[in-house]
C-alpha cells in the first residue's frame, strides 16, 4: 500500500464514527432545507408571482451559477480555510473566453476549455503561494482578490464584452434549457452528487477532513497537507472558470463589473448549507441548498420592494444566523 494510502487509513475515521458523521451532515442539512421552505412560503403567499416559471427559473439559474462555486469552498471550509478570490476567477475566466471567442475568433469550444485552464492555474497560485508562505489561504487570497480583479479591468478596458458568435451551439446548448431546466441548474446537480461521493467516499475527502479536524494530527499521521490543500484550491478555481464559462453561454454579454461580490455569496451559500467554519466536515448538498436561499431572498427583496443597497446587509443577517445556529448544534451535540 502507498504511503498516501496508509496514511489515509490512519486518518480515516472508524465506522461508527464515521456514521455519526453522515448523521450529523444530514442534520446539517435540514435546518437549511427547512430554511428554504419557510422561506419560499413567506414570499410566495404573500407575491403569487414568485411562484411562476419564469420568476422559479431565474432563481435556478442564480443559485447554480453560486452553488457550483460553493462546493468548491465547502472542501476549503472543511480545512478550516476560505478563498476569497472566487469572484475574480470567475470574472476572468468569463472575459477570457469572451475575449477569445470574439476579438480573436477562437471557437467556442477551445476559448471554453482555455478559461477552464485559466481557473484551474489561477487557483493553483493561490495554493502555490500560501504554501511558500506557509500562511492561511484567506491571507494570499485577499491579494489575489484585487489581483484578479484587476486582470478583469484589464482584459476588458472597462469595456462590454465584444460581440460573440451566438449562433455557435456551445451558445445554444450550455446556455439554453434542457426538460425546461437551465442546463447550468443540470450542472449543478451533476456536480454536486460527483462532489458529495468524493468528500464522503474518497481517499481525497478523507484528507481535507482529517486536515481540518486536526492539522497536526494529519500531519503527525503522513498526510499531505499542502498539497491536498493544493488540490482544494485547484478544484475551487477550475469551479469558478466552469460557472464563469457557462453564465457567459447564457448572457451572452456582459460588463466589466460582473462578479463583483460574488465570493460573498458563495462563501454565505456554504456556511448557510450547514459548513462549519471549525472544519472537519462540509456538505455539498448544502451549499446547494444554500445557493437556493441566498437566491429566494434575493429575490424575495425585490418583491417586497426592499431598496438593493440592502441585499448585503441582509445577507450578512443570514450567515450570522447560520453560525449561530450551527454553533448551537455543536454544542448541543457535545452534551449528548
Amino acid at each position: 500500500m502507498s504511503p498516501t494510502a496508509d496514511a489515509a487509513k490512519v486518518a480515516a475515521p472508524s465506522a461508527p464514527q464515521d456514521g455519526r458523521w453522515r448523521r450529523s451532515v444530514r442534520l446539517q442539512e435540514l435546518g437549511p432545507l427547512l430554511g428554504l421552505v419557510a422561506i419560499v412560503l413567506v414570499i410566495g403567499v404573500t407575491h403569487s408571482r414568485f411562484f411562476s416559471d419564469t420568476v422559479i427559473m431565474s432563481n435556478v439559474r442564480t443559485a447554480s451559477v453560486v452553488a457550483i462555486i460553493a462546493f468548491g469552498i465547502v472542501f476549503l471550509l472543511a480545512m478550516t480555510e476560505i478563498d476569497l478570490s472566487v469572484g475574480g476567477i470567475y470574472g476572468v475566466c468569463f472575459y477570457l473566453a469572451a475575449k477569445l471567442m470574439g476579438d480573436s475568433s477562437v471557437d467556442p469550444y477551445l476559448a471554453a476549455v482555455i478559461a477552464l485552464a485559466a481557473g484551474v492555474a489561477m487557483g493553483a497560485f493561490n495554493g502555490v503561494a500560501a504554501n511558500a508562505f506557509r500562511v492561511p489561504v484567506i491571507i494570499v487570497t485577499l491579494g489575489t482578490f484585487s489581483l484578479y480583479r484587476g486582470l478583469v479591468s484589464v482584459i476588458s478596458g472597462g469595456e462590454a464584452t465584444p460581440t460573440l458568435p451566438v449562433d455557435s451551439s456551445f451558445f445554444t446548448t450550455f446556455g439554453g434549457d434542457w426538460l425546461g431546466i437551465p442546463v447550468i441548474g443540470w450542472f449543478a446537480v451533476v456536480i454536486g452528487a460527483v462532489l458529495t461521493f468524493v468528500m464522503q467516499k474518497t481517499r481525497f475527502g478523507v484528507m481535507v477532513r482529517a486536515v481540518g479536524s486536526n492539522r497536526e494530527a494529519a500531519r503527525f499521521s503522513g498526510i499531505p497537507s499542502g498539497r491536498v490543500r493544493l488540490y482544494a484550491l485547484m478544484l475551487t478555481g477550475l469551479l469558478a472558470a466552469l460557472s464563469g464559462v457557462l453564465s457567459l453561454a447564457y448572457f451572452e454579454a456582459g460588463d466589466p463589473s460582473i462578479g463583483r461580490g460574488l465570493e460573498l455569496n458563495v462563501i454565505a451559500a456554504a456556511i448557510i448549507g450547514g459548513t462549519s467554519l471549525s472544519g472537519g466536515t462540509g456538505s455539498v448538498p448544502g451549499a446547494l441548498i444554500g445557493a437556493l436561499i441566498v437566491a429566494a431572498i434575493t429575490s424575495g427583496l425585490v418583491f417586497f420592494k426592499v431598496d438593493p443597497l440592502w441585499g448585503d446587509v441582509v445577507t450578512g443577517i443570514v450567515i450570522l444566523v447560520a453560525v449561530g445556529i450551527a454553533g448551537l448544534l455543536r454544542r448541543q451535540a457535545a452534551r449528548t
